[in-house]
Parts: structure tokens; C-alpha cells; sequence
């Protein structure tokens, strides 16, 4: 089984809603990428299944990417700071229009991941939103566990990134021995 087939099999059928958006977003010429766990699947050693698609494009794009996903046929529901868009799979895409991830296609690099071919943010762009995300107080509890692992599968992946930690999430996260 190929990694694309895991996925789809994990995500009945993810892999096309997936696909759908990434030939949506290119064909149209929108800068874009992929952050949380899809980014993290990139740059860490061993890749997990999620079934959350995470992604962010250029301010000014929003309201014309919504236009041309719904045109696809993914349907919108707009929230306070995303806007998510279902397929015909359990895969949730989820767009953030939160102002500190705007400025992340602007960094993004060209990724494989699940056998998907797509943008993810940058290394530093993915531990930064990480730890954003993990630092949040009003995450639920099991969210920012999640969080925590990513972290520290990062970490575990490029020790460099230790120093990039906070004295608050150090004592969390096991230091690799080769930072």
C-alpha cells in the first residue's frame, strides 16, 4: 500500500478532497501552503494521519479562493478565524484567516507529503505556529497535547530547533542530544 493509498483509506477518500484543493489553488495562481499537521508530517521523521487539512493564503486571495472552492464543490462555514470546507471525504479543510499566519505561502516550499504533492510552510514557520497554538490557553486540553508531540517530533527531527524553544515549553519537550 502506498502512502497515498493510507491516506485515502484513513480519510475515505481525503486523498482526492486534497487534491482538489491543491489543483484549485494552483491553477489559479494563489500564493498558499499548508501549516499544522500536514506541515509537521513534512518536516518530521515519521508522518501521522490527520484528517484536518490546514492552510493559509495571502490576505488578499481569501474571499476569491472561497469563490473558486465552493466552484469545486466543497461547501464553507465561515468562523471567527477560519473558514472550513468539506468534500466528499471525513477530510476537513480548514483555511486560518488569523493575521500571523498570513504572511507563511510567502516562505513555503514545495512538499510531499502522503504522496500528495502541495506547499507547506517553512521549518521555523511550522515550530513558530506550533508553539502559537500550544501556548494558547483557551485549546482544549487534547489539542494542545497534540501540539506538544509536534513539537517535540520536530525537535526530534532537527535538534537544532531546541534553542528555538521557550523556558516554558523546554522542561516539556526531552532535549536531543545532538542539540
Amino acid at each position: 500500500m502506498t502512502a497515498k493509498q493510507f491516506y485515502d483509506w484513513q480519510t475515505a477518500g481525503g486523498t482526492n478532497d486534497v487534491m482538489r484543493l491543491v489543483d484549485c489553488l494552483e491553477r489559479a495562481d494563489v500564493e498558499w501552503c499548508a501549516i499544522g499537521g500536514v506541515a509537521v508530517n513534512h518536516w518530521a521523521a515519521q508522518p501521522v494521519v490527520t484528517q484536518d487539512v490546514d492552510f493559509v493564503v495571502v490576505a488578499d486571495a481569501v474571499d476569491r479562493v472561497v469563490h473558486l472552492l465552493e466552484a469545486a464543490g466543497f461547501r464553507a462555514e465561515r468562523f471567527e478565524w477560519s473558514i472550513n470546507f468539506t468534500g466528499r471525504s471525513a477530510v476537513s479543510l480548514q483555511l486560518s484567516t488569523e493575521p500571523a499566519y498570513l504572511d507563511l505561502p510567502s516562505r513555503s516550499v514545495a512538499a510531499d507529503v502522503h504522496g500528495i504533492l502541495l506547499r507547506v510552510a517553512s521549518l521555523d514557520d511550522t515550530l513558530r505556529g506550533k508553539i502559537r497554538a500550544w501556548s494558547d490557553p483557551t485549546r482544549r486540553q487534547s489539542k494542545r497535547i497534540k501540539d506538544l508531540a509536534d513539537i517535540a517530533r520536530l525537535v526530534e527531527a532537527h535538534p537544532h530547533l531546541w534553542e528555538s524553544l521557550t523556558e516554558e515549553l523546554k522542561p516539556q519537550i526531552q532535549r536531543p542530544t545532538s542539540a
